[in-house]
C-alpha cells in the first residue's frame, strides 16, 4: 500500500481542493464579521473594552449547534441534497441578515443588535455544520491533511473583507453600505453550492430523529472507551484556549496602541492575508510529509510561541512595521495550529456521522472563543495587555501536554501500516 507522503504533493491540487478554497472563504466570513467588523463598529459607536468583551457571549450558538446538527443529517432538500440544501439555505440568510444589521443604530437599537448578532451566529454555526460534513464527505483520507489546511486558510483569508476592507470603507462611507458590501462576499459561495455536487453517502442517513440524535455519541464513546473519548475532548477543548484568548480583542489592542482603522486594515490585515498563504502553502505541503500526530506537535508549538509577539507589541509601542512582523507571524502560527487542528477532528469523526460528531468536536473547540473571550475584557481591564498576553502564553501548554495520550508523535507512522 502507498504511503500518502510517498505521493507527490501536486497530485493532490484537484477540483475537490479548489472546492474547499471556496467553502472554507464563505464558512470563515460570517464569523470575522461578528469578531473583527461589529466590534470595530460596536467601538466606534462607543463601547466599552468591557462591554465588547461580553459581547463575545452572543455567539454562543457556535459552542451548542451540535444540539440541532441531526436535524441536518437526518432531513434533506430533496434532489438538492443534504449538504447543498443547507449550505445554501444558511448562506442566503445570511447574506440578508448581515446587510440589514448595518442598518441599524447600535445607541438607540442594542437589543435589536444583539438579536442579529445572535442570529448571524446560528446561522453561520448551521453553515459550518454542512459544510465540514460536506469536506469530511467529499475528501479522501490521504487528502485531509492539505485539504483541511487550504479550507482553515481559506477561512483565514476571508478576514481581509470585514477586518480590512471594511474597515477601510468605513472610514470613507457610512455604515449601512459597508455592512452591505461586506455581505456580497457571501454569493461566491452560494455559487459554489450550486455549482457542486453531493458527496458520496457513507451508508444509508439516519431514518428517524432518535438514530440521528443517538448514534453518533454512542459510536463515539464505544469506540475507543470512555476514558479515551473524555482524553479527546479536553485536548480539543485546550489545544486551542491560548491563541483564541490573545486575539480576542485584536482590533481594540491595535486602535488601543493608537493606530488608526486604516493602518490596521492595509498593514495588519494585508500582512496577515500573505503570511495565511504561505501558512496554507507550507503547512499543507508539510503536513502531507509529517502526517497529522506530529503537525500537532510542531504546528503547536509555533502557535504557541507566536502569542509573545503580541506582548512584545504591547511593550515595545506602535509602529508600522512592528504591526506588520507581529500580525504575520501570528497568522503564519496560528494558522498552522489550525489547519493540522481541524484536520484531526475530521479524522476522528465517523463518517456515517459526520455532521453530528464534527458538529460536537467544533462547538467544544469554540467554548474558549464564547466564555472564555468574554472574560478578556476584564482581564485586560485588570492586568494590562502585556501581563494579558503572557497569561495567554501560558494557556496554550495545558492542551499541548495530551498530545502524548491523544496524537503519539509516531501515530501516524502505526496507521500507515495498518498498526
Amino acid at each position: 500500500m502507498t504511503s500518502p507522503s510517498s505521493i507527490p504533493w501536486h497530485h493532490y491540487l484537484n477540483r475537490r481542493i479548489l472546492i474547499c478554497v471556496f467553502l472554507g472563504f464563505t464558512s470563515g466570513l460570517p464569523l470575522y464579521i461578528l469578531l473583527n467588523l461589529l466590534i470595530a463598529w460596536l467601538a466606534k459607536s462607543g463601547l466599552d473594552v468591557k462591554a465588547l468583551g461580553l459581547f463575545a457571549l452572543v455567539m454562543f450558538p457556535y459552542n451548542v449547534k451540535f444540539l440541532w446538527a441531526p436535524l441536518m443529517d437526518r432531513f434533506h432538500f430533496g434532489r438538492i441534497g443534504r449538504r447543498r440544501g443547507w449550505m445554501g439555505l444558511t448562506q442566503c440568510a445570511l447574506f440578508l441578515m448581515i446587510g440589514w444589521m448595518g442598518m441599524l443604530d447600535p445607541h438607540t437599537q442594542l437589543s435589536m443588535v444583539v438579536f442579529f448578532t445572535v442570529s448571524i451566529a446560528f446561522l453561520s454555526a448551521s453553515q459550518d455544520i454542512a459544510i465540514d460534513a460536506y469536506r469530511r464527505e467529499l475528501l479522501p483520507d490521504s487528502e485531509q491533511g492539505l485539504g483541511t489546511a487550504i479550507y482553515v486558510n481559506a477561512f483565514k483569508v476571508s478576514s481581509m473583507v470585514p477586518a480590512a476592507l471594511s474597515l477601510i470603507l468605513a472610514d470613507r462611507m457610512a455604515w449601512q453600505p459597508v455592512f452591505w458590501i461586506t455581505a456580497a462576499f457571501m454569493l461566491p459561495g452560494l455559487l459554489c453550492t450550486i455549482m457542486i455536487s453531493e458527496p458520496k453517502l457513507y451508508g444509508a442517513p439516519p431514518k428517524n430523529m432518535r438514530d440521528a440524535v443517538l448514534m453518533p455519541f454512542q459510536e463515539f464513546i464505544t469506540r475507543n472507551g470512555v476514558r479515551s473519548a473524555l482524553w479527546i475532548l479536553s485536548f480539543i477543548f485546550l489545544y486551542k484556549l491560548g491563541d483564541s484568548m490573545a486575539t480576542a480583542l485584536s482590533t481594540k489592542f491595535y486602535l488601543d496602541l493608537g493606530f488608526s482603522m486604516t493602518q490596521i486594515g492595509l498593514i495588519s490585515k494585508t500582512t496577515s492575508l500573505w503570511a495565511s498563504v504561505l501558512g496554507a502553502i507550507i503547512g499543507g505541503i508539510w503536513m502531507v510529509k509529517l502526517g497529522i500526530n506530529r503537525a500537532l506537535w510542531i504546528f503547536g508549538v509555533v502557535q504557541a510561541v507566536t502569542i509573545l509577539g503580541f506582548a512584545w507589541l504591547a511593550q515595545a509601542g506602535a509602529q508600522d512595521w512592528k504591526l506588520a512582523l507581529v500580525v504575520g507571524a501570528e497568522a503564519f502560527g496560528i494558522g498552522l495550529g489550525t489547519a493540522c487542528f481541524v484536520a484531526y477532528i475530521a479524522r476522528t469523526t465517523d463518517p456515517r456521522y459526520t455532521a453530528t460528531q464534527f458538529a460536537l468536536f467544533t462547538a467544544l473547540a469554540v467554548v474558549p472563543r464564547t466564555f472564555m473571550n468574554s472574560l478578556t475584557g476584564y482581564m485586560v481591564a485588570e492586568t494590562g495587555w502585556f501581563m494579558f498576553f503572557i497569561i495567554c502564553f501560558l494557556l496554550s501548554f495545558p492542551g499541548m501536554m495530551m498530545l502524548p495520550k491523544v496524537a503519539p508523535w509516531h501515530g501516524d507512522k502505526l496507521e500507515n501500516n495498518g498498526g
